[in-house]
């Protein structure tokens, strides 16, 4: 057994300083790792169901037999490694903003997430998510390029957003943006840490044909009860 606690990551940032945390719950005999940005939890070990219902909801809507994927956010790896699991994806292209996140896969720094960063699949593109929707698209050693699903899980909701730069993504037009990086019939799937919301819902319908908003139920072993989380599923 390891340290009881220890900080395995921090960098200062642009938007605040980020931390990678290890320790070890004693009530539930588990280690636990957790991103902060400053004083504010971005994710936990303990709390992965929406994130990796993220990937397989979004996938669940596809029916190729070959597909190019985007995550948005890597974080603690939950998403793109569940897109990896899927036999159908190709490729797998991981955008992420802060370099540091990019270097705990490839340190090993999360053995929940081994393999993600070996993978002949996976590649990361370091760059804004929601800059590379308003400029020339995910992949920049191709232009405009189109994939079969953007998976994003970046802000806490499209109402509490972790910079007011990504506000703009979440009104439709930003959403036309996304919607043309994608290839006929792809999908766009979102997590959110709030209940389903109506407005973003609308902004959603406005663009593409089908639009679902799935509440994800997972047991809360701080509290002892349930909580929740909600995954957008939208489909041109």
């Amino acid at each position: 057994m390891g340290a009881r606690f220890e900080e395995l990551a921090w960098r200062e940032t642009p938007i605040g300083a980020i931390s990678l945390r290890r320790r070890r719950d004693p009530a539930l005999q588990v280690e636990v790792y957790e991103v902060k940005l400053d004083d504010e939890y971005l994710m936990s070990s303990l709390f992965p169901v929406a994130e990796i219902e993220l990937a397989r909801l979004g996938l669940a809507e596809l029916t190729g037999d070959v597909l190019d994927v985007v995550v948005g956010g890597l974080g603690l790896g939950y998403t793109a490694c569940t897109a990896l699991a899927d036999p159908r994806v190709r490729s797998l292209l991981v955008v992420e903003a802060i370099e540091d996140v990019i270097d705990w896969h490839r340190r090993g720094l999360l053995p929940f997430a081994a393999g993600l960063a070996e993978d002949p699949r996976t590649r990361f593109a370091r760059a804004d998510f929601f800059a590379a929707v308003a400029g020339d698209g995910f992949d920049a050693e191709s232009p405009g390029r189109r994939f079969d699903a953007v998976l994003l899980d970046v802000d806490h909701s499209p109402r509490n957003v972790l910079h007011p730069s990504h506000a703009p993504f979440y009104a439709p037009d930003g959403l036309r943006r996304l919607a043309a990086l994608l290839r006929p019939e792809g999908v766009f799937a979102l997590w959110s840490d709030d209940p389903p919301d109506d407005g973003f819902t609308a902004a959603l319908t406005e663009v593409f044909a089908t639009v679902r908003a799935h509440v994800v139920p997972f047991a809360n072993p701080l509290t002892g009860g349930r909580s929740a989380n909600t995954v957008y599923v939208a489909r041109r």
